[in-house]
């Protein structure tokens, strides 16, 4: 599924090549357009089957990290709501004992 699909390679023949004639003008020497590289990486084509596994494999991962970071934000807010209410229990107590 992931091997890369090569094209058939040409199987023509070059043209032969002619000698120039004495009348026609001699060609200057001219340097040749540079080529682009040829990426050896091979293109990776969806079939629709893997574009859905892909875009469900996405959702699955943005639910289960929606999920962590929910679940992180309600321990820092019971954290907090407990350390609020010890406080208070403690500013209680010791009000009690400066009055007695």
């Amino acid at each position: 599924m992931f091997t890369p699909k090569y094209p058939t390679p040409d199987t023509a023949p070059f043209p032969a090549p002619t000698a120039p004639s004495a009348s026609a003008p001699v060609p200057v020497a001219q340097t040749p357009a540079p080529v682009a590289p040829v990426s050896n990486r091979p293109t990776v084509q969806l079939t629709p089957g893997s574009a859905l596994a892909l875009a469900a494999g996405g959702g699955a991962v943005v639910l289960v990290v929606g999920a962590v970071l929910v679940s992180l934000l309600l321990a820092v807010a019971i954290t907090g709501m407990s350390v609020a209410v010890c406080a208070v229990v403690l500013r209680s107590i010791l009000n009690q004992e400066k009055k007695h």
